[in-house]
């Protein structure tokens, strides 16, 4: 379980196939304190740590994963939005997040607003994939408030500290980014349609 608070900003510095699945080894101010069999979001991907080498720790992504995710357009020196699982003790800060990518989204533009900026994205709705005005929204692991969600467009306001301490600063127009949509509302989503299948007539 994840808040969409960052952490760190990882470097790729290592990309190695092996069958289906690519190994990321990955450099960030984090990675001395990692360990192996450890969850970590990766753009908003939980993935296990399997190897820690100095300031340098590596993850496998599976096949599924990179269909469902941005993470086969990784490359080396790509930047990776970094966050540990969250302490039981600890305050959400954000919102609840899984690590489970629902899929992806296409930067439509980038507005610059003289002190922030404006992202705007292109999505596929859904019945179980709902943007709610205000609501919660997780692009590449980011906890973010969603801003006038029509159709299928919606986009976000970034504050200077995030989109320097994320990889927002890197995102262009024609770019994908990983999207989760809030857990409440995929629950409850869910909830409806089997509702109202159960319904008479």
């Amino acid at each position: 379980m994840f808040t969409g608070i960052i952490e760190s900003l990882g470097t790729v510095k290592q990309i190695r196939q092996e069958g289906s699945n690519v190994h990321f080894s990955i450099a960030s101010s984090i990675s001395p304190e990692l360990k192996i069999d450890q969850s970590v979001s990766h753009n908003g991907v939980c993935l296990t740590v399997v190897g820690t080498e100095g300031n340098v720790h590596v993850v496998t992504a599976i096949e599924e994963t990179l269909k469902r995710s941005n993470l086969g357009q990784w490359q080396v020196g790509s930047l990776v939005n970094l966050e540990r699982a969250m302490l039981s003790n600890g305050r959400l800060d954000g919102h609840i997040v899984q690590g489970h990518v629902d899929g992806t989204s296409l930067c439509t533009k980038v507005e610059d607003r003289d002190g922030s900026w404006n992202f705007h994205f292109r999505y596929t709705p859904s019945e179980e994939h709902l943007l709610v005005d205000k609501g919660s929204i997780c692009i590449n692991g980011v906890s973010l408030t969603v801003v006038s969600p029509v159709d299928d467009l919606f986009s976000v306001s970034i504050i200077p500290y995030t989109y320097e301490h994320t990889t927002f600063q890197s995102i262009r127009e024609g770019d994908l980014v990983n999207l989760e949509f809030d857990v409440i509302g995929k629950y409850i989503a869910r909830y409806a349609q089997l509702y109202f299948k159960a319904m008479p007539g």
